[in-house]
């Protein structure tokens, strides 16, 4: 302890279960410093992939549905997976292969760009499907 308060340091027991406990020199504040500082620098480097949703309708026009696949394909390049949702209302259920023709010619124009996740699926009124990048 009398060696820490000459060099204007801290004493910090670095493994106390050992006999004798190992204790070391240190100036604990800059440690800490440091410890935090590595922790945001590795947060920064990671990448959270999020799950972007991309809603439709079946009577949606072509050039819309264009648009929204272009969105997607930026999505995809940022490396987030696209859902693609087809909402259909009232008597949009009696073509329901209307909505699937829409949804596998989407998929049709990203096979280059992502890899299909989930696959056209019915839920109630909704089909859906989960692309991810390649």
């Amino acid at each position: 302890m009398n060696r820490a308060k000459e060099a204007g340091l801290d004493l910090v027991e670095v493994s106390p279960g050992t006999a004798p406990p190992v204790c070391r020199v240190m100036d604990y504040g800059k440690w800490l410093y440091e410890q935090k500082r590595k922790q945001k620098v590795n947060q920064k480097k990671q990448h959270v992939v999020t799950l972007k949703e991309i809603r439709l309708r079946p009577k949606t026009d072509t050039h819309d549905i264009e648009i929204k696949v272009k969105h997607a394909t930026e999505f995809l390049e940022k490396g987030h997976k696209v859902q693609f949702t087809l909402m259909f209302r009232g008597r949009e259920m009696m073509h329901i292969e209307h909505g699937q023709g829409v949804m596998k010619g989407i998929l049709v124009t990203l096979e280059p760009l992502a890899k299909v996740e989930r696959d056209i699926q019915m839920l109630g009124r909704r089909m859906t499907v989960v692309l991810g990048p390649k």
